[in-house]
């Protein structure tokens, strides 16, 4: 069997790592694996099991659920019978997921709970191509078109019996140019696109991903990010499957912190949010401890930064080695156990890191290795390397897996190879939109390459605001530098057309309370206290801190603090966690007005 498509792969570490743990899922308060060879298994019984129900080459099979085992192994499955995954995100609205199995011809959906079945049961009738629903928890009152997950498993024995040899020839029939997956993108504006991406596509990725980030078969991961998302399925699964190693599911983003400290994980992908909030508490412990315990915590990140710095040069000296092994003991081991102690490095996507929040983890002696990426590209275009990374820069191309990368003379970053996608399902206005007749995909961001070749990212094009004096402005870099700050938890920067910028800033309530407190600040309600003139004044003052060297234009005049968070729930972030501006624009309309009354 060639290794040129992702079942292949993954039967092919099957027989190299049969007794090695492939998967962890914690139930009953502890963390229970299942063998590759019980994976390798299970993939069969349900692939064949699909197959009883007509599933073949070519057809569509989507799955609605949340990161877990069963994710995996339905997947597998699926690719197993060169079937095609559309992967839906578990957050969305019914309508949303009949837009998607409507448009994409889904055939059988595999949902996980009772809420997830719940969505189908009320557009089913929508669905003329949708024949089943399997669902993966029990379910109290399942419909005629619903079968159970371990019963289609059984159904998968029988069919094997019943037709040997069959599941080794749809493996051998898949070709790596073949389709193995349409992910939908979550769209701000518009019904999102369908992605398509081959065998090819991603193992390209996968191969380049594991090679050059020495992905080992000692590697533990811990999975929290959607694997509906092309860059958690990529870096989170099929990497980890490549090599050998073992993937350990977070029960849900509010566990992640203790899942971490219990699965000890070597890698974990994220996105920058996650650091955020392990920066903010990690400055709050420290800022609420003794005045000793502070000196000594802010005496250890300097000398961190300074050996940082030296060890990037390969000048570190004994007096400085000395301090930062007392640094170590006394802060630094301290953080690292709060991320499990055993971290080689975190992979950062899907949003812009800040410099700052970068650098400070590598002074702690956290790695975290920022990455660059879309759907449309399976997804990795640039990776920081592990023994050579800059902050600020999210690397340089991922050359080993043929990414070629170029700046077009607008700024725009352009990328070819065998990571560019088919185009996008049902649309070929799109696709010629977005990738030219020379096969030149154009993201859509704006950057530059150093000397190095390693790629900064400015902005995204549509992001960039154009000031009424026609001055062309990004806001990502202005935003990640006032996310640096414990008090700010998300900005929206806007001033499009207008005479400045301005913004909205979501404030840590809690500090802002606390603040207010420590200065006989009276309010009532949080309303009262985001609008309070004392607290404006002392949000000014972190804004003008953070931001001394920014260009009058780009000095943000005026900003209203907002006290709500912005969520998926309500349609504010994408699943993977950025601001969408035009939707949080338009339902704060009336707070952007005043700012330029």
């Amino acid at each position: 069997m060639s290794n040129t498509t992702l079942p292949s792969v993954f039967f092919e570490t099957v027989k190299n790592y049969g007794s090695k743990i492939s998967l962890q899922t914690k139930t009953e308060g502890e963390y229970r694996g299942i063998s590759y060879d019980e994976m390798g298994k299970r993939v069969k019984n349900l692939a064949l099991g699909l197959a009883s129900f007509g599933i073949k080459k070519g057809d569509k099979v989507s799955i609605l659920a949340e990161n877990r085992a069963e994710w995996a192994i339905s997947d597998l499955a699926i690719l197993s019978l060169g079937a095609i995954n559309v992967p839906i995100y578990p957050t969305l609205t019914p309508h949303q997921v009949e837009f998607i199995l409507k448009d994409a011809d889904v055939k059988i959906l595999i949902a996980s709970t009772s809420e997830q079945v719940d969505k189908i049961s009320q557009i089913f009738d929508n669905l003329p191509f949708l024949t089943r629903v399997i669902y993966i928890d029990k379910f109290p009152n399942p419909q005629e078109y619903m079968s159970y997950f371990k019963y289609i498993n059984e159904k998968g024995s029988e069919f094997d019996k019943q037709n040997p040899g069959y599941f080794d020839k749809t493996i051998k029939a898949i070709e790596p140019n073949d389709t193995c997956a349409i992910v939908y993108t979550s769209g701000t504006t518009g019904n999102p696109k369908g992605v398509i991406l081959s065998h090819n596509n991603i193992l390209s990725n996968v191969q380049a991903g594991v090679d050059t980030l020495h992905v080992r078969s000692t590697d533990q991961f811990l999975s929290f990010l959607p694997l509906c998302h092309v860059f958690e399925r990529m870096a989170g699964q099929f990497c980890p499957f490549l090599a050998g190693s073992t993937i350990a599911y977070a029960e849900s983003i509010e566990t992640v912190a203790q899942n971490l400290m219990e699965v000890k994980p070597t890698i974990m992908c994220s996105v920058p949010r996650l650091f955020e909030k392990i920066y903010v508490r990690i400055l709050e412990n420290a800022e609420a401890g003794s005045p000793l315990k502070k000196r000594i915590f802010y005496w250890a990140l300097k000398i961190g930064q300074r050996y940082s710095d030296a060890e990037k040069k390969g000048r570190i000296s004994t007096n400085l080695k000395l301090k930062h092994n007392i640094a170590s003991k006394l802060v630094f081991s301290k953080i690292q156990a709060k991320v499990g102690g055993n971290l080689r490095y975190f992979v950062s996507g899907g949003a812009p890191l800040s410099k700052e929040i970068g650098q400070f983890f590598d002074a702690v002696g956290v790695k975290i290795l920022e990455g660059y990426g879309l759907t449309e590209t399976s997804p990795v275009i640039t990776i920081n390397l592990e023994e050579k990374y800059k902050f600020g820069t999210v690397g340089p191309a991922l050359t080993q897996g043929g990414v070629e990368l170029k700046i077009a003379d607008d700024g725009e970053i352009l990328t070819k190879g065998p990571h560019v996608m088919e185009g996008y399902y049902n649309n070929p206005q799109a696709t010629q939109e977005i990738i030219d007749t020379d096969g030149w995909l154009h993201t859509g961001d704006i950057g530059f390459l150093d000397e190095d070749g390693y790629l900064t990212i400015t902005d995204r094009k549509k992001n960039i605001i154009v000031t009424a004096g026609g001055k062309n402005i990004a806001p990502a870099p202005i935003e990640n530098r006032l996310v640096s700050s414990p008090l700010i938890e998300q900005v929206l920067i806007v001033g499009d057309k207008k005479n400045y910028l301005s913004a909205l800033i979501v404030p840590n309530v809690e500090m802002l309370m606390s603040h207010a407190k420590n200065q006989n600040i009276n309010f009532d309600n949080i309303k009262e206290l985001v609008e309070n003139p004392e607290v404006i004044q002392y949000v000014t003052g972190v804004i003008e801190k953070l931001t001394p060297d920014l260009a009058q234009f780009e000095q943000i005049k005026t900003f209203k603090l907002v006290p709500n968070l912005f969520t998926i729930e309500d349609n504010e972030l994408t699943p993977t966690l950025k601001i969408k501006r035009k939707v949080v624009e338009e339902k704060y309309a009336d707070l952007i007005d005043q700012m330029y009354e």
